[in-house]
This record gives C-alpha cells, sequence and structure tokens, in this order.
C-alpha cells in the first residue's frame, strides 16, 4: 500500500486528492492548518497540524513517505499570498528531498499555461485582479525554481482555467504547456476529475519533472 503526505489536504484541491487517494486505499498523512477542516474519518488517514514554512519540519513530516503531494495555498484572501507562497514553496521542495522522497507532485496553477504563442495566461488580462497575487506567485516558483530542480523527481500539474466543483467524469484530456479548451473555446474541469488524474499520475507517473496540464 502506498503512503503518501498531502500538504494541504483541507483546501478545496487537498481535499478532493485526499477523498481520491483514500478511496484508492492510498495512506495519508495528512498536513494542515486547520484539523478541524478536515471532515474525513477513515483509518487510512493521519491528521497532522503543522507548519511548512520550515523545510526541517517538512522533512520530518514526510520520512518514510512514498511520494509527497503539495496543495499548499495560503488563502486565497491573503494579503500576504504573494511573499508567503514565494516563502514557503521552496522549503516544501528542500524539506521533501531532505527526507531522501523520490517523487514530489504540486499542485500547480494555471497562469503560465500558453494560451497563444508567447502568450501566457497570467499575461492575457484573463486573470482577475483579486487573484492576481495568487496566480503570479506560483507561476514564479514554477519557472524560476522549479523548471531548475534536477535533485527530486517532480511535475507540476496545472488544472484548466476554470476549476469546479462538478462529477468525476474520467473523460478528459491532458496536454503539456498549453492551455486545453473545449470546441466553445472554455478551458474548464471538475475538481474531481482533476484530483482522479493527479493520483493517477501517483500511482502510475507518466511525467517527469516537468508540467503537464488537463481540460475537457
Amino acid at each position: 500500500m502506498k503512503k503518501i503526505v498531502l500538504i494541504g489536504a483541507s483546501g478545496f484541491v487537498g481535499s478532493a486528492i485526499l477523498n481520491e487517494a483514500l478511496n484508492r486505499g492510498i495512506k495519508v498523512t495528512a498536513v494542515v492548518r486547520n484539523p478541524e477542516n478536515v471532515k474525513i474519518s477513515n483509518p487510512d488517514v493521519t491528521i497532522v497540524k503543522a507548519d511548512v514554512s520550515d523545510a526541517d519540519k517538512v522533512a520530518e513530516l514526510c520520512k518514510g513517505a512514498d511520494a509527497v503531494i503539495s496543495a499548499y495555498n495560503p488563502g486565497w484572501t491573503n494579503p500576504d499570498i504573494y511573499h508567503l507562497t514565494l516563502k514557503v514553496y521552496p522549503q516544501i521542495l528542500a524539506g521533501a528531498k531532505k527526507a531522501g522522497i523520490k517523487r514530489l507532485l504540486i499542485v500547480g496553477g494555471a497562469g503560465t499555461l500558453f494560451v497563444a504563442p508567447g502568450l501566457r495566461v497570467v499575461d492575457s488580462g484573463a486573470i482577475p485582479a483579486e487573484i492576481m497575487d495568487g496566480v503570479k506567485s506560483l507561476g514564479e516558483f514554477y519557472l524560476n525554481t522549479l523548471m531548475n530542480e534536477k535533485d527530486i523527481d517532480w511535475v507540476f500539474f496545472s488544472p484548466a482555467g476554470s476549476l469546479e466543483p462538478g462529477e468525476r467524469t474520467g473523460n478528459y484530456r491532458l496536454g503539456k504547456d498549453d492551455l486545453i479548451v473545449n470546441d466553445k473555446g472554455e478551458s474548464k474541469i471538475s475538481v474531481q476529475d482533476y484530483a482522479k488524474a493527479m493520483v493517477d499520475e501517483l500511482e502510475d507517473p507518466a511525467h517527469h519533472n516537468e508540467r503537464f496540464t488537463i481540460g475537457y
């Protein structure tokens, strides 16, 4: 049975990944800021309250795990989201490496996907101002830090432009660096299908030290 550490397990995306992993019989250490927000009772989940801004603490949490999935987000309404993302994500990366983790899967953003040759979503005018700091910071971590990382097998899994509650259909397309759109020009995925694809990647790795994306 696989054992994973899931950082940010109580959030919108993290909780969907937690559900998907537990439904597949994976043992999960769920790392959260607020344990009371984890609504699942399951013998295969261990809930841990922890601050992941310290690499040594992250390493301690990750020891012995087969992989780490990070859905870390300081909170979209946090006024310091830009600086916190750029401060904490390198600590998560360093901690996973220190623990000897072989595989790190990161819930990415859509901001660095291309909507046209040379034009990324973040520069297209499509991102609302209220979430721009979070989108930019995660994108900068991916472009400036993760893409230069060679010492751990990482993936950065970018969702479609719209990530909403919905159904687990299993019917979607995967891509690499271009925003996936349907025949109406919409870029959408349910959080349930996103979680399914993330756990598929965990169980049957198809991407290594690269980004991939999803959409209908």
